[in-house]
């Protein structure tokens, strides 16, 4: 068990930056509007995310570099190079300080079930302590700059809101024979959206770049390689298992309005009793804190490693970027400001950027002069390219989305 529990690392905070409110949201809709039947999809998504994260494990094990280093590494010309950082950069920092807020406003939802007023006056300003006790623990965790301490504090949150989204699901006492059948892919019209919604909240941008930049601080030679990918699957199945379990809870309700996943938790209540409600309640909290502490994290990562900073993670430029982004989401969810446009920037930003990035990383995975032997095999780099286009469809939703909205 000791040697199964010091294998565990960087995948664990992939799935932690993935599982978010807005997975949690998602995933809850997906279930009370459409029962099991997109749990295929949910499936595809979770193998896709499979593939580009072990791509990204691959190239950081190898090169011993994240991904913005190898990024800036591969083009000599400035205004190329240039062009790139800076979209990657806007894309990565104005996108997460959005999301952030969303992450901590996410965490103080799951509490809203439990208690009823988090909020105070100070100074004529009303103001929810419950975001910066969630600010406060993230910072925390991320100013020990100590590797070891940030996987142990994540993969303990990862496994009780493993825990409480899978007990969530058993408590419904879902029918095994349908759920099973939901796993048969049946695509309408009508489900096309909320499929393109679970794709996008599971493989996700910013993660290609902090399991890249994690995977160094704890295996150093390509041997190591086997642990790193198996690190890869088992967390993100673990996570794929926790998204199930919460379009299977959604699935239970009937009849009822349910627009997030705190809907979701009240519901439950008078169905399968109290114990559900506050189950799915410290679910959807530690989803948003552990969201809470990977986003400002990746962020730093990726413009250390675009402007080819050096020091680890108690560096004074790594602090003062992730304590940034950080105290935005605070700023945000604790005074109930909605950063609208900002919101809508970043998802023109990442719709840009997840088909670029995908397709830089399928391409640089086959340069054997970087990687030797470890390059892609031609069934790698048949389900790139098909996980390619879907981001391409993705982002260009994304953008047309934002337009419509304008």
């Amino acid at each position: 068990m000791k040697k199964w529990l010091s294998s565990i690392g960087p995948g664990t905070l992939v799935t932690a930056a993935f599982i978010g409110p807005g997975t949690v949201t998602v995933c809850t809709l997906a279930g009370v509007q459409f029962g099991f039947t997109l749990l295929w999809a949910l499936a595809l998504s979770i193998i896709a995310c499979m593939v580009l994260q072990e791509m990204s494990a691959r190239l950081g094990v190898v090169t011993q570099n994240g991904l913005s280093e190898v990024l800036t590494s591969q083009f000599e010309n400035k205004i190329v190079r240039f062009v790139l950082v800076a979209l990657v950069i806007s894309a990565i920092f104005i996108g997460n300080a959005a999301y952030e807020a969303g992450n901590i406003s996410g965490g103080v939802l799951g509490l809203s079930t439990i208690i009823d007023t988090p909020n105070v006056n100070v100074g004529g300003l009303t103001i929810n302590y419950v975001s910066v006790i969630i600010g406060f623990f993230a910072f925390l965790i991320l100013y020990m700059g100590s590797y070891k301490i940030l996987e142990r504090s994540l993969v303990l949150i990862v496994l009780c809101m493993s825990i409480a989204f899978i007990v969530t699901a058993i408590v419904t006492k879902p029918d095994l024979a349908m759920v099973i059948k939901g796993f048969v892919p049946h695509i309408e019209s009508d489900k096309l959206f909320m499929v393109i919604g679970l794709i996008g909240t599971t493989v996700v941008p910013y993660n290609l770049f902090l399991h890249a930049s994690l995977v160094k601080e704890k295996w150093n030679t390509p041997e190591e390689l086997p642990l790193a990918q198996r690190d890869t699957i088992i967390a993100i199945a673990i996570g794929g298992l926790m998204s199930m379990a919460i379009i299977i809870a959604g699935a239970a309700i009937q009849n009822i309005e349910v627009n997030s996943a705190a809907d979701l938790a009240k519901s439950l209540e008078p169905v399968f009793g109290a114990g559900a409600k506050y189950v799915l309640s410290l679910g959807l909290f530690a989803a948003g804190i552990t969201s809470a502490i990977t986003a400002p994290l990746a962020t730093a990562y990726v413009v250390k490693g675009c402007m080819g900073w050096q020091g680890g993670l108690k560096s004074k430029k790594f602090r003062a970027v992730w304590m940034f982004i950080l105290l935005l989401g605070v700023v945000f969810s604790s005074l109930g400001i909605k950063p609208i446009e900002i919101i809508q920037f970043a998802q023109v930003a990442n719709g840009l950027l997840l088909p670029i990035i995908a397709g830089f990383l399928l391409w640089v995975m086959n340069k054997k002069k970087l990687l030797g032997r470890y390059t892609n095999s031609r069934i790698q780099n048949v389900i790139g390219i098909i996980i390619l286009l879907v981001t391409i469809f993705l982002g260009a939703r994304s953008i047309w989305k934002v337009i419509l909205n304008l």
